[in-house]
């Protein structure tokens, strides 16, 4: 049968060649799903200067649903998800000053890390 290509972003495999390769790294499908993967990772300062440059979506405004998805290049977020993704942006940064002081800072319980994991998650899957 040959040698089989896994791609671990879309969860799928093919015959792998050349061209099969070259056709698939360079799709659509590809692409977003790889893109969805690096999203998951960025930090909130980077999702919030993006998100602020945005225009609010309409339909998703009205609907709350949007056919482009996470593709959409205008902005799924509403009021309050910029306030609460400003907080974060604001918390981390203290965090990290305190840290560089040099004072002791907690470093949290594990339930914290398992809402805010939890809660990254469920906004990329919506997106």
């Amino acid at each position: 049968m040959g040698k089989r290509y896994f791609c671990d972003y879309c969860d799928r495999s093919f015959q792998d060649n050349l061209h099969n390769r070259k056709k698939h790294l360079n799709g659509v499908q590809h692409l977003r799903a790889k893109r969805a993967w690096y999203d998951l990772f960025r930090d909130a300062a980077a999702i919030l200067q993006e998100e602020q440059t945005k225009k609010p979506c309409r339909k998703f405004l009205q609907t709350g649903q949007c056919d482009f998805g996470s593709n959409c290049r205008f902005s799924h977020m509403t009021e309050q998800d910029l306030e609460k993704l400003s907080a974060q942006v604001q918390g981390e940064q203290r965090s990290k000053e305190l840290q560089q002081e040099g004072a002791d800072v907690p470093p949290g319980t594990i339930e914290d890390w398992l809402e805010r994991r939890a809660k990254r998650l469920s906004t990329a899957q919506s997106n």
